[in-house]
């Protein structure tokens, strides 16, 4: 594997940092998050630099699948704001990834030109209020009428919902007992009659709320169907498909992006306070904090960088994305919460970044499929014995 970065990776890296300092200062950043409030057009704005256009084939007016570009743009955009990767996330990795890797030739002419151009943005509706981790379990109904589907039940941690156009919902569409064989995935306009969107509350990853959605009798054509008659109760195979692999690192470059920007303002911090007649960055428990973090976060990247390559030139790789999905959640936490320790109270108030980045990393070991979830999926992955 060649580590050096290409120059196309050089440039988009550029690009986005050029584009966060002039159009995204960190007191707006930090007023995304303390209103819990994100404008919608800021994905506009990112679709004008291509960027949307990284997961959208270019017959559809994309610039063709690059997994690279795509978590290098989360990454970046994360060290600005979570809320702000979060969008991104919602149009290129919930939408165009998706709607690519299993849509109808139909759903692909007509949702993917408007992907790429950020006109649409997705919300997932997987979870439901007992079901998490199990999602073979769900219970929210779909019963098909025709050339209709009608649909009863309650979503839980649909993330930005409120901002979306169309939920990627998983739906019990057969009998329960049969479990991964009857399930289908369907795209839910959220305006559709019906659809109640609440927000849900929570300490960080605030901008774009997650939020709580009930379905009462709601109607979708069966156009919206993911896959078409094909996939009609079987929307596992969707699920845990392809797309898989390249959306668990969609959180690990979250965290990655979260814990660089910790990381940077620790670096800062360090050598500007002074305490005992000097800069606290000579103390040698701070320095060997500091040293520790940069060793962590180096260890990330390499670790991200490695599952980010198998994906993108299609080798097997779901060994590789549990490991980075489980190494760098839990390890940029341990990161994020000693750059706080650096800084002290001052990591703790208002003013600065640093509180902002402990509650927004503290999710990261539990979305997109939990630390204990990645470690059984390693141990089953690598067939290690059960008895």
């Amino acid at each position: 594997m060649d580590f050096s970065e290409n120059e196309d990776t050089g440039a988009l890296r550029d690009l986005l940092r050029r584009f966060i300092e002039r159009e995204v200062p960190p007191e707006l950043a930090a007023r995304w998050d303390r209103e819990d409030n994100f404008p919608r057009e800021m994905i506009k704005r990112l679709a004008e630099l291509g960027v949307c256009g990284l997961t959208v084939p270019e017959e559809f007016g994309g610039m063709g699948r690059d997994v690279f570009g795509m978590i290098t743009t989360i990454v970046e955009l994360a060290r600005c704001s979570s809320a702000l990767a979060g969008i991104y996330i919602q149009n290129a990795c919930y939408g165009s990834l998706n709607i690519a890797e299993s849509g109808t030739d139909e759903q692909k002419q007509r949702l993917l030109p408007g992907l790429a151009a950020g006109d649409i943005i997705f919300a997932y509706g997987l979870s439901e209020p007992d079901v998490g981790a199990d999602l073979a379990s769900v219970k929210t109904r779909a019963e098909r009428r025709g050339d209709k589907v009608i649909i009863n039940g309650y979503k839980r941690w649909c993330s930005g919902a409120g901002i979306a156009d169309y939920i990627y919902m998983l739906v019990r569409s057969g009998e329960a007992d049969a479990r991964y064989k009857n399930l289908s995935l369907v795209l839910v306009p959220t305006n559709a009659k019906g659809v109640t969107i609440q927000a849900l509350g929570t300490m960080g990853s605030r901008g774009i709320p997650t939020n709580d959605v009930i379905l009462e009798d709601v109607e979708v054509p069966f156009a919206n169907v993911i896959g078409g008659e094909e996939r009609w109760n079987r929307g596992w195979s969707l699920l845990v498909g392809p797309t898989l692999e390249a959306e668990k690192l969609e959180t690990p470059a979250l965290a990655l992006g979260i814990a660089e920007a910790a990381v940077a303002e620790a670096w800062e911090y360090s050598q500007q306070r002074k305490q005992f007649g000097g800069r606290i960055c000579a103390i040698q428990s701070i320095r060997h904090m500091l040293a520790d973090v940069q060793t962590k976060l180096a260890s990330c990247r390499l670790m991200l960088s490695h599952a980010t390559w198998k994906v993108h030139t299609g080798q097997p790789s779901a060994v590789e994305t549990s490991m980075a999905k489980l190494f760098v959640a839990d390890t940029t936490r341990e990161i994020v919460l000693t750059c706080q320790q650096i800084m002290g109270a001052y990591g703790y108030a208002h003013g600065f970044a640093m509180e902002r980045y402990v509650r927004d990393i503290l999710v990261m070991p539990i979305w997109g499929g939990s630390s204990a979830i990645q470690k059984n999926n390693i141990a089953n992955l690598m067939r290690l014995p059960r008895e």
